[in-house]
């Protein structure tokens, strides 16, 4: 993770796990890293070509077979913002891959002391190459 995590105080540390676990989970490939990220109820929305998509926490991890991606040695992905108030919070986390950099907006909840992922928001831009 690219992220200072200095200063931080145990309440953020515990927000940023639902995230290190969605992170892991497109490193490795495996869904359970999806699943422990994401409160159960959570949808994972975006807006492509004049249609709104959105995935229920299942049909999202069914997208990771359990293998990092054939191009994994060239992904990039930080937390480019990061804040908690209370029991919520939102980070910002880009993900930039050889062909797409995808930016996602998390919300963050603590539910019965435990911090999920409640929404994912995201857009995807294809990266442009210079010909």
């Amino acid at each position: 993770m690219t992220f200072c995590e200095t200063g931080l105080t145990s309440q953020h540390v515990a927000a940023l796990e639902p995230i290190e676990n969605y992170l892991k989970g497109h490193i490795t490939g495996k869904a359970e890293y999806m699943r422990k990220a994401f409160h159960p109820d959570a949808r994972i929305n975006s807006f492509r070509d004049g249609v709104l998509h959105s995935l229920s926490v299942d049909e999202f991890s069914a997208r990771f077979q359990g293998q990092p991606a054939p191009d994994e040695a060239q992904r990039k992905r930080f937390i480019t913002h990061f804040d908690v108030v209370g029991n919520a919070g939102t980070a910002k986390v880009v993900l930039q891959y050889p062909e797409v950099t995808f930016t996602d907006y998390m919300n963050l909840l603590e539910i019965d002391g435990v911090w999920k992922i409640s929404n994912k928001t995201f857009s995807a831009a294809p990266q442009v190459t210079a010909k």
